[in-house]
C-alpha cells in the first residue's frame, strides 16, 4: 500500500518594503535594488508618502501648475516608473514641506508592514540638512517597523519579524553623514532604473546626477570586489547604510 505525500507548499517570494518620502526618491536611490528584486520574482511594495508636490516640483509650479494636478503629474510618473521597475506604488498623501508624522498615518504604515511582511525594508537615512522630509519619512519607518512587531500594538495582521534595514544614498552624502558601507551591483538592471528615471520628467535635471552616480560608485564597487574578474568594464551600483548589526554564520 502506498501513501501519498501530501504536496509541500509552494514557498512565498520574498517580500521588499520601500518607505519614501516623496514620489521621485524611491527611483532615484533604491531604482536598482528594486528592479533586481522584481527581477528574482520577489514582490516589491512602495510605500510613498508624498507627492512631492510641494518642494520637489519646481517646474510644475512654474509652469502654472495648480497644486491638484502637480499631485497628479508625480502620481502618474511614479505609477510609471514603479511599474517599470516591477514594483508595486502605494501613496499616502501625507504632504510635503513639511512631511509631519501623526497617529493616522502611522497606523497606516504598522498595517503596510504588517500585510506585507518584509524579509528587507529600504528607507532614507536618518541625517539631510538639505531636506528635513527625508529625516522624517526615516523615524516614521524604523518606528513603524518597530510598531508592527508589538504584540499588543492594535491593527489588523500578522506581528512581523525584525526585517534587516537598509538606507538608501542622500542627494548630498557628505553633509548627511552617509557612508557607502553596502555597494549593491545594479549593472545588469542598470537599463531599466535609467527608463524608470526618465519616467520622472518633473525632475529631469536629476537624470543626469544619478546616472554619473551609478558610475561612481561601480568604481568603488570594483575596487572593494577582491580578486573578482568577471565584473563587466562599466560597473553600475548604488550605495547603502545599515542602521543595525547583520546577523550572519559566516564572515562574507
Amino acid at each position: 500500500m502506498t501513501h501519498a505525500h501530501a504536496p509541500v507548499p509552494p514557498t512565498p517570494p520574498r517580500s521588499n518594503l520601500v518607505v519614501t518620502a516623496h514620489a521621485g526618491d524611491f527611483v532615484w536611490r533604491a531604482g536598482g535594488a528594486i528592479a533586481l528584486a522584481a527581477a528574482r520574482g520577489e514582490k516589491v511594495t512602495i510605500a510613498c508618502l508624498t507627492f512631492g508636490e510641494r518642494g520637489e516640483s519646481a517646474k510644475a509650479w512654474r509652469e502654472g501648475k495648480s497644486l491638484e494636478e502637480i499631485k497628479a503629474i508625480r502620481r502618474a510618473e511614479a505609477e510609471q516608473a514603479a511599474a517599470t521597475l516591477g514594483a508595486e506604488v502605494r501613496f499616502f498623501d501625507a504632504g510635503d514641506y513639511p512631511l509631519v508624522a501623526g497617529a493616522e498615518l502611522t497606523d497606516q504604515l504598522v498595517a503596510v508592514f504588517r500585510e506585507t511582511q518584509p524579509d528587507v525594508v529600504l528607507t532614507h537615512p536618518v541625517e539631510d540638512p538639505y531636506n528635513g522630509d527625508h529625516p522624517a519619512a526615516n523615524r516614521m519607518a524604523l518606528e513603524a517597523r518597530v510598531l508592527a512587531q508589538a504584540i499588543g500594538y492594535p491593527g489588523p495582521g500578522e506581528i512581523i519579524g525584525a526585517p534587516p534595514v537598509f538606507y538608501f544614498e542622500p542627494h548630498q552624502p557628505e553633509m548627511s553623514g552617509f557612508r557607502p558601507e553596502v555597494l549593491l551591483d545594479i549593472t545588469e538592471v542598470w537599463e531599466t532604473k535609467r527608463k524608470a528615471m526618465e519616467c520622472l520628467g518633473a525632475q529631469q535635471h536629476l537624470w543626469d546626477y544619478y546616472t554619473d552616480l551609478a558610475v561612481r560608485r561601480g568604481v568603488q564597487l570594483k575596487r572593494n570586489a577582491g580578486p573578482n574578474l568577471g565584473l563587466p568594464h562599466k560597473t553600475m551600483a548604488e550605495a547603502y547604510m545599515r542602521p543595525y548589526p547583520q546577523v550572519t554564520k559566516e564572515l562574507v
